[in-house]
């Protein structure tokens, strides 16, 4: 008999909606019923895609005596951490202040009013890994709940007095550029030069980081080589390794071991984006055909398999399927045989078994997970198109298997980050398809999750579940304007203005700078965050430093560059603190300091070659127009008036609000981006 969750639309709250737990959703009906029972909560809070999510579900919440006696002692709230990650914020930070390592399954234990005083992530069903069993742990807090109620205030004094951190910032000064390439030269420390990314296992993408290590590159070309190597290895050891999905395209979440070959293989939209922008800065960078490759074949998997009903994007595939990890992506030696011999293709196999990997005994828990890691370059034209042709083999037989889950809600931040992605690769490559698909995803977030001019966060059969957060508002703001700057359509800059706008209205710390994460209307919890660290997903704050930057250059507003200067001030404080975190900042202050704006002018094939010339180049500071002749520039931009040279296009590159002399000719204006292009 299904519990109350059956009314949700998420797919990971209706994952436990048959469970004999009485799961209730966060809400003041939960709250309300644990003050009336006087009962602590168990909040548990996982997400669709999560395999120890799944291993949890059904060694406990599936398991009727361990229902019952949740039921019996505790009000269980159930959260979908993508859903509601203000929610998990808040208790990922509580479980890290108890010195425990965060992550899913988060498992916290509540006072009535939503006081943290315990918790954990995945616990089994009796003692086991050094774990102790679910039902002893309930008992113990339950116990301690009844009969030791200081011992309990003590702990939610604690938690409560250190969670109140999470609404402050840390105020400083600007800082010198130099001090980028200091923390660039630290980061690339930690980073393994074998395999790439910082050293040690698990493995994360680590996306705005590698960002920031390329961009100090740019800055000072062949003097500081080392943070480049750090990028293309790890993106080459990426692109090659078991993290990516060689027959279906799309990278996993992470890997589990230093080499990238096992990952839990659920993928996540936020993450591709990231990596799909990155692929992009270095193709442009290195013209290196393995990511120009990578980067389609991520485009193609998103066309193929991550479209919700409305049109915009989907938020992630499960890492399991008939109930193990990975069994979709996972093959023996003699499914391979069998299937490219099916496919007319036998004389393929020991050629795509050698560069894959494939052996009898496997390379993961008796089964191969196809990696390219043993020898990342790419082989002869020749093989490359054999391989291609065994790929569509197997990707076809794939087709058949049970398919991993789908969850279909559609987030406005992820969204924003992968319509962002997508414009900027769609410039690059050269690919108007791209931007359409952008375009309509932007479309459809706007119409379906925008309500009375704000953003709502998710969105799924027809339904916005949950209140917009600053970064949906950040996100989308920034896909606006990458839209812009990728097809002049005004329309998007509008967009991107008025979400900046309600930003500025419904998150603004006006006694203390930057932005909440939550809405000055939106449901209160115990603390109201404010950061600027990047998490899984860029920070929010961070993302709007480099929307108002943006939009100041593009529209000469001097308001924005007014609040980007306060922004940034705002945070600069945390730099003496821990910079780790901060990569998404720092990137957006390069940018208000380096912009590099570039205004083409005219149409037909000349203007194209100068298009082209800067959109060949790796210039992750560049903001990009073309217009046509006479069309009016806002009067606040340093190119405004400016327009034809003889009746030639012509391209103006301006930096600091001042532009050189019109450029006609391609070659001259290669040459000067040179400085920013190729850095000496």
């Amino acid at each position: 008999m299904a519990n109350r969750l059956a009314q949700e639309t998420s797919p990971y709250l209706l994952q436990h909606a048959d469970n004999p737990v009485d799961w209730m959703a966060w809400g003041p009906e939960a709250l309300a019923r644990a003050k009336a029972e006087n009962k602590p909560i168990l909040l548990s809070v996982g997400y669709a895609a999560c395999h120890w999510c799944h291993v949890m579900a059904h060694e406990c919440f599936e398991n009727p005596q361990i229902a019952g006696l949740m039921n019996e002692r505790f009000v269980n709230i159930k959260v979908d951490r993508e859903e509601r990650p203000d929610i998990d914020t808040i208790y990922q930070t509580a479980l890290a202040m108890m010195g425990q390592q965060g992550g899913w399954p988060l498992t916290m234990f509540l006072t009535p009013d939503g006081a943290p005083f315990w918790g954990g992530t995945y616990f089994p069903p009796e003692d086991a890994y050094g774990r102790p069993g679910f039902p002893a742990v309930l008992n113990a807090i339950g116990d301690t709940y009844a009969s030791e109620p200081d011992r309990v205030a003590h702990n939610v004094t604690a938690l409560t007095g250190g969670l109140g951190t999470l609404a402050q910032n840390h105020a400083g000064s600007p800082f010198e550029l130099k001090l980028l390439d200091d923390i660039a030269l630290r980061f690339s420390k930690e980073f393994d030069l074998t395999y790439g990314g910082i050293a040690g296992a698990p493995k994360f993408p680590q996306s705005p980081i590698l960002a920031l290590l390329w961009r100090a590159w740019r800055r000072r070309g062949e003097n500081l080589t080392g943070p480049r190597d750090c990028v293309l290895v790890t993106l080459t050891r990426m692109c090659q390794g078991g993290i990516y999905d060689h027959l279906g395209g799309g990278f996993a979440r992470y890997s589990t071991d230093e080499a990238w070959l096992a990952p839990h293989f659920e993928k996540m939209l936020y993450d591709n984006a990231q990596l799909l922008e990155l692929l992009t800065l270095a193709w442009q960078g290195t013209r290196d055909p393995l990511y120009a490759a990578r980067a389609a074949e991520t485009v193609d998997w998103l066309a193929r398999e991550m479209i919700a009903a409305n049109g915009a994007f989907a938020a992630t595939l499960d890492a399991d399927s008939e109930g193990e990890e990975g069994k979709f992506y996972v093959w023996t030696e003699a499914e391979i045989d069998d299937a490219l011999a099916d496919a007319g293709l036998a004389g393929h196999a020991e050629t795509f078994k050698r560069v894959y990997g494939v052996t009898a005994g496997g390379n993961w828990e008796g089964k191969t997970i196809l990696t390219r890691g043993l020898a990342p370059g790419l082989e002869d034209p020749a093989t490359e198109v054999r391989l291609a042709e065994a790929r569509a083999a197997l990707l076809a037989r794939r087709a058949g298997r049970v398919r991993p889950g789908w969850d279909d809600k559609v987030l406005a931040d992820w969204n924003g980050l992968m319509i962002t992605a997508l414009a900027q690769a769609g410039l690059a490559f050269g690919r108007a398809d791209w931007l359409a698909l952008a375009r309509s995803a932007f479309d459809a977030v706007l119409r379906d999750l925008m309500v009375d001019g704000r953003l709502h966060h998710a969105w799924r059969l027809g339904r916005t579940t949950a209140a917009g957060l600053l970064d949906d508002h950040a996100a989308m703001a920034r896909a606006g304007v990458a839209l812009f700057e990728a097809t002049g359509d005004t329309a998007c800059l509008a967009a991107a203005r008025d979400l900046a706008a309600a930003a500025n209205r419904h998150f603004w710390d006006e006694q203390d700078g930057g932005y909440f994460f939550t809405a000055d209307d939106a449901e209160a919890l115990i603390v109201r965050t404010k950061s600027v660290h990047d998490a899984a997903t860029p920070s929010g704050n961070a993302m709007m430093l480099e929307v108002l930057a943006r939009l100041f250059l593009l529209t000469g507003d001097t308001a924005y560059a007014r609040q980007s200067g306060d922004l940034a001030t705002a945070f600069a404080g945390e730099l003496a603190r821990n910079f780790f975190p901060l990569a998404t900042y720092l990137n957006a202050v390069d940018l208000m300091a380096s912009a590099v704006q570039v205004v083409v002018v005219g149409d037909g094939p000349a203007a194209e070659d100068l298009a082209r010339t800067v959109l060949d180049l790796s210039l992750p500071n560049r903001v990009f127009l073309r217009v046509a002749d006479g069309a009016a520039l806002p009067p606040g931009h340093p190119a405004a008036g400016k327009g034809l040279v003889e009746g030639r296009p012509a391209a103006y590159l301006c930096r600091e609000m001042s532009c050189l002399p019109p450029i006609t000719e391609p070659a001259a204006l290669a040459a000067a981006l040179a400085p920013e292009a190729e850095p000496a």
